[in-house]
């Protein structure tokens, strides 16, 4: 992922120092469990936990010309040792083990790294969302379904709703991460040809992962889909958020908008825009991830024990899902944190309509007073279209119609018309989201 949307905690967890330095925490761990089981020397094991070193420079050079990065990396590991003389230890690196015992393993300690922060992301953006909820609990605005007017609803319902999708995101985020959370050293194809299944649950152990209870040469890629989809799946629940304010940042709505400093500019031809820039990021970097989601699951069908297919494909998507979901969060969070909200043009464009969004309710008040519902449907229907049409009030329209004011009493009508009665069970949504 490019410098612009990399956060540097998370960019480090992918660099090759730190790869290199995970794969040899996977072979120091091998060794150690080994050597208590007197596979191979208590000196070797001893000398590749601490002496041996690892130089991404060094293991670049020797790739170039072998063209295979885990002899590379092993070669430059046993380089290491044999420069401190260490040569009689240096032949028990990589005992027994295959290429993707120590790539697939490493993996999933770098996926744990990564994952560790976004945690904590989704945690920061869970708690400003809640602040803001509460803080907007009761400002009533318009729900607007198709885009058009539909009935009342509050600004803290809309951020309640961000909220819980947030919520269930943290929990298949957890299970996905917890799914990565395994290693595996069964060799070249699973099957145990040189260490034990005890090795390797022993190595697990000492690495604070699971071992995958079956496996071919790597681990099967249906864990790894499920994590990168579901990063998609949190990219789109930011992307919805985005929209939502890029559509009430618009001039005609004007009821939210992202914060704009004093020395933004917003246009490099027109100095009045303040446009919703960092909504429009949030959205367009989503489809990365999404499009991300997709090779993943392309990744689970491999040929027989192994193929190197999925690979070159991991190296792009683990990365990438991971920073961008990292810097997403982050943006999201900070978004919400410091959106301006404007109730007064809220409840101003709530108003706009002269009571249209109350039909609803007039239909009821009538069935309830006595009128059939499909005369009533017409009859409050004849009147809201007459209203739209010709810019009327559709509230004093209703007021003047005989049969209308036959049913419904002048303080029964005004009933009718107050938002606050459809506000009504605000509080208890809140405590069904927030107790629960």
């Amino acid at each position: 992922m490019i410098e612009r949307y990399t956060r540097p905690a998370m960019g480090r967890i992918w660099t090759d120092e730190n790869k290199y330095g995970c794969w040899l925490q996977v072979e120091s761990a091998a060794s150690t469990v080994l050597a208590e089981d007197g596979v191979i020397p208590a000196s070797a094991a001893e000398a590749i936990a601490t002496r041996a070193t690892v130089s991404a420079a060094r293991v670049a050079e020797i790739e170039a010309e072998v063209k295979h990065d885990v002899i590379a990396f092993t070669t430059a590991v046993a380089e290491s040792l044999k420069n401190q003389g260490l040569d009689a230890e240096s032949r028990w690196l990589h005992y027994g083990l295959t290429s993707n015992d120590i790539v697939d393993t490493a993996q999933a300690l770098q996926v744990k790294e990564a994952s560790a922060l976004i945690r904590e992301g989704i945690v920061a953006l869970l708690a400003v969302l809640k602040r803001r909820a509460l803080e907007f609990k009761h400002t009533p605005t318009i729900g607007r379904t198709h885009g058009m007017h539909a009935e009342p609803t509050t600004f803290g319902l809309k951020l309640l709703n961000w909220y819980a999708e947030m919520e269930r995101n943290l929990a298949r985020f957890d299970a996905a991460a917890e799914d990565m959370r395994v290693g595996k050293l069964s060799g070249a194809v699973g099957a145990f040809g040189h260490l034990k299944p005890e090795h390797e649950e022993k190595i697990c152990a000492r690495l604070g992962l699971r071992p995958a209870p079956v496996a071919t040469q790597v681990i099967q890629r249906d864990r790894h889909a499920a994590y990168i989809a579901t990063l998609a799946i949190l990219g789109s629940t930011l992307d919805k958020i985005a929209v939502e304010i890029r559509h009430l940042q618009r001039t005609e709505v004007r009821e939210a908008q992202e914060y704009f400093s004093e020395k933004q500019k917003g246009s490099s031809a027109m100095p009045h825009k303040k446009n919703p820039i960092t909504s429009e990021q949030i959205s367009g970097l989503a489809r990365v991830l999404r499009g991300n989601a997709q090779a993943a699951l392309e990744d689970i069908a491999l040929w027989h024990e192994r193929d190197i297919s999925h690979s070159s494909v991991e190296r792009v998507i683990f990365p990438d899902s991971t920073i961008l979901a990292d810097y997403l969060l982050a943006k999201t969070t900070d978004l919400i944190d410091r959106l301006l909200v404007y109730p007064k043009r809220m409840k101003k464009n709530l108003e706009s309509t002269g009571g249209l969004i109350f039909s609803g309710q007039l239909l009821l008040d009538l069935a309830e007073a006595g009128m059939l519902r499909e005369d009533a449907y017409q009859l409050v229907q004849s009147h809201a279209m007459r209203a739209w049409k010709n810019d009327l009030s559709f509230r004093d329209e209703v007021a003047r119609d005989p049969k209308i004011a036959k049913l419904l009493s002048p303080k029964i009508l005004a009933r009718t018309f107050d938002y606050s009665r459809q506000l009504t069970n605000v509080d208890a949504i809140f405590k069904r989201v927030l107790e629960s």
